[in-house]
């Protein structure tokens, strides 16, 4: 008798136990297949603060890169838009009549309502005030910005003894000075007294070759011979091995 007593003591206790939650049914659930309790756990911490500083990182570094192309693409004022550039016409709270255009090689762009406008041997805000006075015989004062976000048709290339030979976009004026600077200026090597400019002309030969000194024009005072280039033009910089020993 005593024993069975006992036997339902420690039943009703157990089931006062579970009442009150300390055996509360489902508070554990089953773990999906392939996914471990170790994972479930995981996934519901925060991250930490190193991988959100990461995350951050990363983001800046994208943020930079954007910045870092638009100031690339940037020109001048004064910078003469010609066939083949890219630009990107906004007009003020109406998308529909924004567009991104190329610059044809016959020189004009197609907008919308406008239809072909020219737009080579203008600057950017020469062409959108002619896109405003345009617009406004069906816009009611119109807004417009217009700039260039690829220079493709004005060019100069900076070969031989540069740290940075290649083709570069001339968005501005730039000299032969500012040229080779843009190159990365003088390698140990170079005959930076030997320099050769190569133009297009309009002549019958279609090439014009000048010819530069750096000490002349830092040292002499020689600023004629710090040529502004021109679009096309190819700035050659020997190195003192070739001039020293031309027939090698």
């Amino acid at each position: 008798m005593k024993r069975a007593v006992c036997s339902l003591i420690v039943w009703l206790s157990i089931g006062s136990a579970a009442g009150i939650g300390l055996c509360e049914p489902g508070s554990v659930g089953p773990v999906s297949a392939g996914r471990s309790l170790t994972d479930s756990t995981a996934s519901s911490v925060p991250a930490s603060s190193s991988e959100k500083a990461v995350d951050m990182g990363n983001k800046q570094s994208v943020a930079s890169q954007i910045m870092t192309e638009r100031l690339s693409n940037a020109v001048s004022s004064e910078y003469i838009i010609g066939a083949e550039d890219v630009l990107e016409i906004t007009v003020w709270k109406n998308a529909d009549l924004s567009k991104v255009a190329q610059v044809r090689p016959d020189g004009k762009i197609s907008l919308p309502i406008i239809r072909d406008i020219m737009a080579v041997g203008k600057t950017p805000s020469q062409l959108a005030e002619e896109v405003t006075n345009k617009l406004k015989e069906y816009v009611q004062t119109p807004v417009v910005a217009v700039s260039v976000k690829e220079v493709n048709s004005s060019n100069i290339f900076v070969l031989g003894e540069v740290k940075s030979p290649g083709k570069y976009p001339l968005k501005s004026r730039t000299t032969l000075l500012q040229g080779i600077t843009i190159a990365g200026g003088f390698t140990s090597g170079a005959a930076r007294n030997q320099m050769v400019i190569f133009r297009f002309t309009e002549s019958a030969t279609g090439m014009k070759r000048l010819t530069a000194s750096y000490d002349d024009i830092v040292l002499s005072g020689v600023i004629t011979e710090n040529f502004e280039l021109k679009s096309g033009d190819t700035v050659v910089v020997p190195s003192e091995a070739v001039v020293i020993f031309p027939g090698r």
